[in-house]
């Protein structure tokens, strides 16, 4: 659907030694949550789980762990894909393959420098594609930046390696965009085995034409080649990928306005207030432009009165004079500048976004689900080639949709808002429930209705970046289950199968690395990855994290989610999960009818044992037993409260027949 969505506010559900008011979503501790006070530290903070457990943690390589003389970390890890036993692990200054066949003992099995931000990293069989968008990264990979404001050596696009060997990535083609690649995505066409497709994401201004040709700004009417307002995707014909070139510029934003948003918290907008007013008490420089007020940093003041002393023809230090000219001048000068830097961003007022920063795929449904600034969009991808936007939903509750993700039968899509850009608290206990958030739709053809949304459902510090970031599915059965990263808010596993009540069912934390300022770190990515949950942390490396059997998720259920084999994982090309024939998938099932009480008591000890039976028996003996099994249930399905997973259960017990 178009337009803002008036979206009800959910009652969340906390974790497991915490309550949610129903009346401001703040959590009022029935006993305090584990996650609550814990003592910080790089690799000494503390620490708290419930229903997981952290099996390792292994530190950066050296050449990744560069601090600056703030503290603050220069090299910061990013997002994560897989192949095989190896997980590739992004970071800004370049790409750590690291050797998980032993989760306990992960080895770095490769490392090599390639400066460029934020290096997104997919795979797909031989190859290996890494985003570069930062003005530092070359196309040699060269450590010395580049220094001119157009150079033919910066690279800002795709990176195309053959990583036959992974050991050693061979470069094969670099693809140059208008906007540099902050995300990208791998995409398949189903029928198409001669080449893959990657979505292009940029956020970056766009370049002087003068450094790539064909870059252009403006609004589509007036600059029809304009680099805004458009993905970009690029073909990679799978026998030559040294030809990856773009084939296609879809504006996919087009028609779209500005949407609502919210403003400030309360407690910035103090904080905020607090600065401005100690400034001028101060004698600083301070305009408000656009009814916000905007403090004029140092190096702002001393160019702005360097300027004023040459134009009068004078030498030396400014004088008295020459600071009142820069008060009476400041707010002409800031409006000045501020409106020539969006003339070179090809601002344009009232408008809808320009670019997506990430884009899920689901090719087995044909549907895409794009993370775009201020509108979360559906897309069409049955021509990957030619995506199409087909429905776009926006929330003045959200601040920047950032990630997506389908659940497996492609009936619900959530979306994740970066409130604060992942670099601020905002995960405080005063700060809004419905604000850095995940929200959940129900999709219906390209219907998206919004059923509700889930937060971090414990407060972090102030001295901890925390909003809602990037995750997968857990591949259990019957359930929509998703680990998601929250920066220092840590990794969070909950189930949303009903998407108007997400609960959080398991967690790990810890401690701020700062307890007295904040030095951003945290979980970029949590994913499930054949087995494990594999968690890229911002600051302290790989972590690795296995699943514990509780109430809420029984061993049966985690027993069946392994029974699903990756050879390969990007996050942004969901795969369609298929669980084999197994009894370990039934008892999953089983066990979800008994937590639901979708069957009767008596019926659930009778399955169980009959499944055992099967189990246990042989030939035509195990086929009548599964025969009998099946007849039973479907008796019983007629008065189930839970007739669809029934259904499923059904559906096992026949394979299983088979």
């Amino acid at each position: 659907m178009k337009g803002r969505l008036l979206l009800a506010l959910a009652v969340l559900t906390a974790g497991p030694l915490a309550a949610q008011s129903k009346s401001s979503g703040t959590t009022t501790p029935a006993k305090q949550d584990p996650r609550i006070g814990l003592k910080a530290g790089w690799f000494d903070a503390g620490q708290a789980a419930w229903n997981m457990h952290l099996v390792s943690t292994t530190p950066p390589s050296p050449q990744f762990m560069n601090k600056d003389t703030a503290g603050d970390f220069k090299y910061i890890n990013s997002d994560l894909s897989f192949r095989g036993t190896y997980a590739i692990q992004g970071n800004f200054n370049g790409v750590q393959i690291w050797d998980i066949s032993n989760p306990k003992i992960p080895k770095l099995y490769k490392a090599f420098v390639c400066p460029g931000s934020q290096s997104d990293v997919s795979v797909f069989r031989n190859l290996l594609f890494v985003s570069g968008e930062a003005l530092n990264g070359r196309t040699d990979c060269g450590t010395q930046g580049v220094t001119d404001t157009v150079s033919h050596d910066r690279l800002r696009g795709i990176r195309v390696f053959d990583a036959t060997d992974l050991a050693n990535p061979k470069p094969v083609a670099d693809v140059q965009t208008c906007r540099g690649s902050h995300t990208h995505t791998v995409v398949t066409q189903p029928g198409d085995t001669d080449n893959v497709y990657i979505y292009v994401s940029g956020s970056a201004p766009v370049r002087s034409p003068n450094e790539l040709s064909g870059c252009a700004v403006g609004s589509v009417d007036s600059t029809p080649n304009t680099a805004l307002f458009r993905i970009e995707v690029i073909q990679v014909p799978l026998a030559h990928p040294e030809q990856a070139h773009i084939v296609n510029s879809p504006r996919i934003f087009e028609g779209l306005t500005a949407p609502k948003r919210h403003g400030d918290a309360p407690e910035d907008s103090l904080e905020a207030k607090k600065e401005v007013d100690s400034t001028r008490a101060a004698g600083g420089y301070v305009v408000t432009f656009e009814g916000r007020d905007i403090i004029l940093g140092n190096q702002f003041v001393a160019t702005a009165l360097d300027s004023i002393v040459k134009a009068r023809g004078g030498t030396g230090a400014p004088t008295g004079a020459d600071s009142a000219t820069l008060r009476t001048n400041a707010l002409t000068i800031v409006t000045g500048r501020i409106q020539a830097n969006r003339r070179r961003q090809g601002f344009i007022p009232n408008s809808g976004p320009t670019q997506c920063h990430d884009i899920t795929v689901y090719p087995a449904i044909g549907y895409a689900g794009g993370a775009c600034g201020g509108y979360g969009l559906l897309l069409d991808i049955h021509d990957a080639a030619n995506p199409k936007r087909v429905s776009a939903a926006a929330d003045s509750n959200f601040s920047f949709w950032h990630s997506a993700t389908f659940n497996n039968d492609g009936t619900k899509i959530l979306f994740t808002d970066e409130w604060g850009g992942g670099l601020q608290p905002r995960c405080r206990d005063t700060d809004k429930p419905e604000w850095g958030a995940d929200a959940i739709f129900t999709l219906s053809d390209t219907t998206m209705a919004f059923k509700s949304y889930y937060k971090l459902p414990v407060a972090q510090t102030r001295n901890e970046n925390c909003v809602a970031h990037n995750g997968t599915l857990i591949p259990v059965p019957g359930r929509d289950i998703m680990a998601q990263g929250w920066y220092q808010g840590g990794v969070s596993v909950f189930d949303w199968t009903d998407a108007a009540h997400p609960k959080e069912i398991a967690f790990f934390d810890r401690g701020p690395m700062d307890s007295t300022k904040l030095v951003g770190a945290g979980s970029w990515s949590a994913y499930w990855y054949n087995g494990y949950i594999v968690s890229s942390e911002i600051a302290r490396g790989l972590d690795i994290f296995e699943l514990t059997p509780n109430s809420l998720l029984t061993q049966n259920e985690i027993d069946a989610a392994k029974l699903v084999h990756f050879d390969y994982l990007n996050a942004q090309d969901q795969q369609k999960l298929v669980w084999p024939a197994s009894f370990v998938v039934a008892r999953a099932y089983v066990d979800q009818l008994a937590r639901s009480k979708g069957l009767p008591a008596q019926r659930i000890t009778a399955t169980r044992d009959a499944l055992t039976r099967a189990e246990h028996a042989t030939g035509e003996a195990r086929k009548a037993a599964l025969s009998t099994l099946a007849t039973q249930l479907a008796t019983a399905a007629k008065t189930s409260t839970d007739q669809p997973k029934v259904q499923l259960l059904i559906g096992v017990v026949t394979d299983l027949n088979k």
